[in-house]
């Protein structure tokens, strides 16, 4: 039996406060248009003269959506969006726009390029949302490598570390994907083979390299090492920049590390998955302890993001999707993730509530949980957690 009102669906779309389970800070500081269009795009290319990044979807959506919160016409054209965005200074177009997003709490992971965006206090006070705190896993090691610790002192160190940095955080997150693969031995490394491969190392950053772990062998005892420290592990899966082999970042090349890891109870968050985001239902679906979401892919699909969403929901249980944005930088990447999912939820859920499909009370229930009740389970946030701000 099919209806026609959906009314109090899209009142709760609209409504949901929603918890943003995997995003980062916004910019604190104005930037150019160039510097802005590279920050649009997970290339890390130089931009050709030829082309605007305001010509994607991304692009269009930002047109779309976020010129209205700026005092422009929605569509307005890439020159006269800029214009107006410099005219009001980053601190307002923030404000503005963060406040816009609708999201009760960013669990915000604090591990990249900190010294460009707002920090878990910046963020709390300029959006008025709580901010809870997570910790990226590599960014630990690569603190410790500074201070000067030994090879043979790293794994205790670390473990050390990372106990007291993630006190009062809510998960832990790796980007093995960047650095490795998830082709990588499932095993956990023994600590003889973690002090040569730590040596190694700290050879390189003493010789004036880069802190940057690629050593197979130390990524894998950081995530195993988060898997002991028994907080919620978020992975970046699938489309990210060029810095990752993106046919290495399958989350079904997991499988075996997953089914190492089930003993000890610990959740695993798949981020963005796209365009594994299929795959990543089925291992959420199988897997007690998996979830994911398709975060970082709404914002750069736009208005395509609809079927994106639609994907996402086919084969997982409801209660395994979260929402997340992964936005960095730009608050429009912010807003987008919110308003595009919002949009896609209508679009989706609606139709499926019209056609007599699903009830409008089981739509409204489904919405809740993906946008904010799985992330406050999964994190252990609670109706009434307190911001993290430390």
């Amino acid at each position: 039996m099919s209806t026609d009102s959906i009314d109090r669906l899209l009142a709760a779309i609209e409504e949901t406060p929603l918890v943003d389970h995997h995003v980062h800070g916004a910019l604190t500081d104005d930037v150019a248009r160039a510097s802005l269009e590279e920050l649009l795009t997970e290339s890390d290319r130089p931009i050709p003269p030829w082309m605007t990044q305001f010509d994607s979807q991304v692009g269009f959506a930002i047109r779309r959506w976020c010129a209205p919160l700026l005092d422009l016409a929605p569509h307005a054209g890439a020159d006269a969006y800029f214009d107006r965005r410099s005219e009001l200074g980053t601190q307002e177009v923030t404000s503005r726009l963060l406040k816009s997003a609708g999201i009760g709490h960013f669990l915000i992971e604090t591990g990249y390029r900190g010294e460009q965006i707002h920090g878990l206090a910046g963020m709390e006070s300029i959006s008025g949302a709580k901010v809870s705190e997570v910790v990226r896993l590599e960014a630990v090691a690569e603190s410790l490598a500074g201070e000067g610790v030994s090879a043979a002192d790293f794994a205790d160190a670390y473990i050390a570390r990372l106990a007291v940095v993630t006190q009062n955080a809510v998960g832990v997150k790796s980007i093995i994907a960047y650095r490795l693969g998830f082709d990588f031995a499932p095993e956990r490394p023994s600590r003889d083979e973690v002090a040569k491969a730590a040596a190694s190392w700290l050879r390189l950053v003493t010789a004036g390299y880069s802190l940057r772990i690629s050593d197979p062998v130390l990524l894998r005892f950081l995530l195993w090492s988060g898997v002991d420290r028994g907080l919620p592990i978020q992975l970046h899966t699938g489309y990210g920049d060029p810095d990752l082999r993106l046919d290495r970042c399958d989350p079904l090349l997991l499988v075996p590390w997953i089914k190492l890891i089930e003993p000890y109870m610990v959740d695993v968050l798949l981020l963005h998955c796209y365009p594994f985001h299929r795959h990543a239902g089925y291992l959420a679906q199988v897997f007690p302890n998996v979830y994911f979401d398709v975060g970082l892919g709404i914002n750069y699909t736009g208005v395509q993001s609809v079927q994106l969403i639609k994907e996402s929901m086919e084969l997982a249980p409801f209660s395994k999707i979260l929402f997340s944005s992964d936005a960095w930088g730009p608050p429009e990447l912010h807003y987008l993730g919110s308003r595009l999912w919002r949009e896609g939820m209508k679009k989706v859920l609606g139709a499926w509530v019209r056609d007599g499909d699903w009830s409008e009370q089981d739509a409204i229930r489904i919405v809740q949980m993906v946008g904010r009740d799985n992330a406050e389970r999964v994190y252990t946030l609670g109706g009434n957690s307190e911001s993290r701000t430390a």
